[in-house]
């Protein structure tokens, strides 16, 4: 039986939940996760499914919770409304959860705003505390990558601004949902070919609609292979992401935070446009950012 925490962290996503028991420190206890993220639930739902995770964890004392992520979306628990930038990654105050079990206390860090362009973010301001918290003073620009992969500007411990993108979403719309479908029927990698469609995608972003059709004729005619077809896609575009984001990265100091295989991709990436970006393990960062926020809280 795992001695009761000071307090629990929980990073509550769209698809999975992870939860921490914490010493007042920082220090990880035990971790517990669950398939059960926000699009699989409905308000009354949270409490039973947080219980189920930790109820292990605890006794009759108070229990508090900090958590972030889509737990405090519209759709989630309870919204937790945006703050806006430019500002600190973590606003002060907690939206509270409605709990029923005796001494919970689940408290939710709001998700940042943008207003022109528009944009928004859950989760990743939470990373972006902790890797302030583990890295003091650094200025630059962080790329989160993923499904929508984020670019954010940070200057004097504040979000200045950020980006995001659906780079990640539409590479699954096309090589599932559209006639790419049949030239991508893959799971090896081409990396010539990722980085000659970054190239491409990086010079000519304006002719993209034309170059993504073009891999299918060239499967058609070509006989353009499928590896090679699925990493130029992807090529494609995260190059037009990287022409879209010229001003973010050029010329600057570039973190990126993330794991597995799109920490390559993204690296590749950069590293073929002259960048070296510095690197950062995003649950390290979350962790850190939730322990910033349970510290601000007290």
């Amino acid at each position: 039986m795992t001695e009761r925490p000071d307090w629990i962290a929980v990073d509550w996503g769209t698809s999975n939940v992870r939860a921490w028991a914490m010493t007042a420190e920082g220090a990880v206890r035990a971790e517990a996760t669950s398939d059960k993220g926000m699009g699989k639930l409905s308000p009354p739902d949270y409490e039973p499914a947080l219980l189920d995770m930790i109820g292990g964890w605890l006794d009759r004392g108070p229990t508090r919770v900090v958590a972030c992520g889509m737990v405090g979306a519209r759709q989630g628990w309870v919204e937790a409304p945006y703050a806006r930038v430019p500002g600190h990654p973590l606003p002060a105050g907690l939206t509270l959860a409605p709990t029923t079990t005796p001494g919970l206390s689940f408290g939710i860090i709001p998700g940042l705003a943008q207003s022109d362009p528009a944009d928004v973010m859950r989760g990743e301001e939470t990373k972006v505390a902790g890797f302030l918290a583990l890295n003091p003073g650094w200025d630059g620009t962080l790329l989160l990558p993923g499904t929508h992969p984020k670019w954010i500007s940070v200057s004097a411990g504040e979000i200045v601004a950020f980006r995001t993108s659906l780079t990640g979403e539409v590479f699954a719309a096309l090589s599932g949902h559209t006639v790419l479908r049949h030239s991508v029927t893959s799971d090896d990698w081409d990396q010539a070919a990722f980085l000659s469609g970054v190239a491409e995608g990086l010079a000519r972003p304006e002719a993209l609609m034309n170059r993504l059709f073009a891999l299918r004729a060239e499967s058609l005619l070509s006989g353009l292979q499928p590896p090679a077809a699925k990493a130029r896609l992807s090529g494609l575009l995260i190059g037009t992401d990287l022409a879209g984001a010229r001003g973010w990265w050029l010329g600057a100091r570039v973190a990126l935070m993330g794991a597995g295989e799109l920490m390559d991709t993204w690296r590749a990436a950069l590293q073929a446009q002259g960048v070296a970006p510095e690197e950062a393990d995003a649950t390290q960062a979350t962790l850190a950012g939730l322990t910033e926020a349970w510290r601000r809280s007290q």
